[in-house]
């Protein structure tokens, strides 16, 4: 099978540090060409994932992050190298409505983002072309109205991952600085919890800076330790060594990859039930969710679950060879016709 895969303009694939979407593009890519099929990606031209790149991709413009301008001329340039493909797999907002997508060939485009009302007028309109992939039942759940032809959770390649110890006796938290994300909600449960915390956060733009500065900054001590950004190895080291991983989200996040990096790691996840978190941790088994007020009884307790549950878990669960085969089964029945008008809303 001749696969397209077309990813943002703004973050190389595999993404330099922060960059999900990019993380699920690279693996899904990397899967599809082991497993036999001809894979042309269409990301920035600084991209590093080893398949074969669209031509006349530009350099990643970080600095554009979100603009329309950006992503429309980017989407342009990666259907224009598209031809001959026999279908394409589109992981941008705009792509699936563009105009010029090449003549017979379908187009599978993937929801990482919250369906918001005008999202959902977006994906409304792009399901009448276009099949359509969720990352959870709770994002579908949400948005009944967009026309899901699948839900495929994400995965991620499990064997890159080293196993922790758990040793290091704190806690830690991984995510932007936005206070949805529930960085606050981390420190306080860390503190009620009598567990020191590390955190590892990227400060994005002006309004992350300022939230940071006013209200993450005074809130740190001794018992907190703040750091930027990590490399992959110095993340997995640190969620490794924690004896779990804080996720108090405060949103209904679609997926939370964090999470399922945090279990391949060996380390257990005590958050809300927000979003997605009830289809990735298993309560009492890989960590415990709960409102926030129990969390920090639930972070003393986590240090007693099974490391080793945690990281078959994921293996089992979300792991890239499953997600490539959820996919390659998608295609080929995108491929058959035979999903026209179908909505699932269980994983396969």
């Amino acid at each position: 099978m001749r696969i397209g895969l077309i990813s943002g303009p703004w973050i190389p694939v595999p993404p330099p540090g922060y960059g999900g979407t990019e993380r699920v593009v690279e693996s899904l890519a990397r899967g599809l060409a082991a497993a036999g099929h001809e894979v042309l990606l269409a990301a920035p031209s600084d991209s590093t994932c080893p398949v074969p790149l669209a031509p006349r991709m530009r350099p990643s413009e970080p600095a554009d992050l979100g603009l329309a301008l950006s992503e429309l001329s980017h989407v342009i340039r990666a259907y224009d190298g598209m031809a001959g493909m026999d279908i394409i797999h589109d992981h941008t907002l705009s792509g699936p409505l563009y105009a010029g997508r090449p003549a017979g060939v379908p187009v599978v485009t993937t929801i990482h983002i919250r369906l918001a009302p005008q999202a959902v007028d977006l994906y409304t309109a792009i399901g009448k072309t276009t099949g359509i992939i969720a990352i959870s039942r709770d994002q579908v759940s949400r948005s009944p109205e967009v026309p899901v032809t699948k839900v495929i959770h994400h995965g991620m390649d499990v064997a890159s991952v080293p196993v922790g110890q758990g040793d290091g006796g704190y806690l830690c938290f991984i995510g932007r600085l936005s206070p949805d994300k529930g960085i606050l909600e981390a420190i306080q449960i860390a503190r009620a919890a009598v567990i020191p915390l590390r955190i590892s956060a990227r400060i994005q733009g002006p309004e992350e800076q300022a939230y940071f500065d006013d209200v993450v900054r005074p809130a740190l001590g001794p018992d907190v330790e703040f750091t930027g950004p990590l490399s992959d190895a110095e993340k997995y080291e640190l969620v490794g060594g924690a004896l779990a991983f804080l996720n108090p989200i405060q949103w209904p996040e679609p997926f939370g990859l964090v999470m399922i990096e945090a279990l391949a790691t060996g380390t257990p996840v005590v958050g809300t039930p927000a979003g997605a978190a009830p289809e990735i941790v298993d309560h009492g088994v890989t960590g415990y969710l709960g409102s926030t007020d129990q969390l920090a009884g639930f972070a003393a307790q986590a240090a007693g679950l099974s490391r080793e549950a945690c990281r078959a878990a994921v293996e089992q669960r979300f792991s890239s060879a499953r997600m490539v085969a959820d996919h390659l089964a998608l295609y080929e029945q995108i491929l058959g016709g035979t999903t026209a008008g179908e909505r699932q809303g269980t994983t396969s």
